[in-house]
């Protein structure tokens, strides 16, 4: 299902760390509102998103305690506009004609929310440039 011109679908994909990519997600739809379609998956199955990531998500008025990790399919990728891996690699799959962009951030993974805060943050920060961007579009 395609989503219309004028709302941009953006999926964050994040391997091994899909709470990294839910919080991405989150602050984009925090920010835009129902401006823009979102979506994040990761590689591996979770029940739970990491209890730092929750935390220093609360602390910035966003609940994301309730959400499941989503697995990464092609089918996904296909049905975004805008692709955002996070230090995956190869592993996502690519398709002609979509538009990639890559985000190296650090991995907070097994640490605890003073790890996270940064890298909250350095999220917070490309969000707002990519809801600039995607506007002028």
């Amino acid at each position: 299902m395609s989503t219309p011109a004028s709302r941009p679908s953006v999926l964050f994909v994040c391997v091994h760390n899909a709470g990294r990519s839910q919080m991405a997600a989150a602050f984009l739809t925090h920010l835009a509102g129902n401006r823009i379609e979102v979506r994040s998956a990761g590689s591996a199955p979770a029940d739970t998103v990491n209890p730092a990531v929750v935390e220093a998500m609360n602390e910035v008025g966003i609940d994301i305690s309730a959400e499941t990790p989503k697995i990464l399919t092609a089918e996904a990728v296909q049905a975004s506009d805008v692709v955002i891996t996070m230090g995956c690699g190869d592993t996502c799959p690519v398709f002609p004609g979509k538009r990639y962009l890559d985000w190296q951030l650090d991995d907070p993974a097994g640490q605890g929310v003073e790890a996270v805060r940064p890298i909250r943050d350095a999220i917070e920060t490309r969000v707002h440039a990519l809801i600039s961007e995607l506007a002028c579009n």
